[in-house]
């Protein structure tokens, strides 16, 4: 375990039942969304690469604009 972790189970260990658990929460669905990413890119190497030439594409063609933060 890193010393990282070990501090933040120690400060979690100073916190009521109620708010350990929520945090245990978050952490598990943190880690489960993961794995959950981590399963789909590993399944889809051909369509993200197909996406992102089909992005490029695009661009070389100049079909594309910079994007400008002001008007999102």
């Amino acid at each position: 375990m890193t010393e990282l972790l070990e501090r933040a189970i120690a400060r979690l260990q100073t916190l009521t039942e109620s708010e350990q658990n929520a945090i245990a929460s978050i952490i598990l669905e943190e880690i489960e969304d993961e794995r959950r990413w981590d399963d789909s890119f590993s399944r889809s190497p051909d369509v993200l690469a197909k996406l992102a030439a089909s992005a490029m594409a695009e661009y070389h063609d100049g079909e594309t604009q910079e994007l400008d933060p002001d008007k999102l």
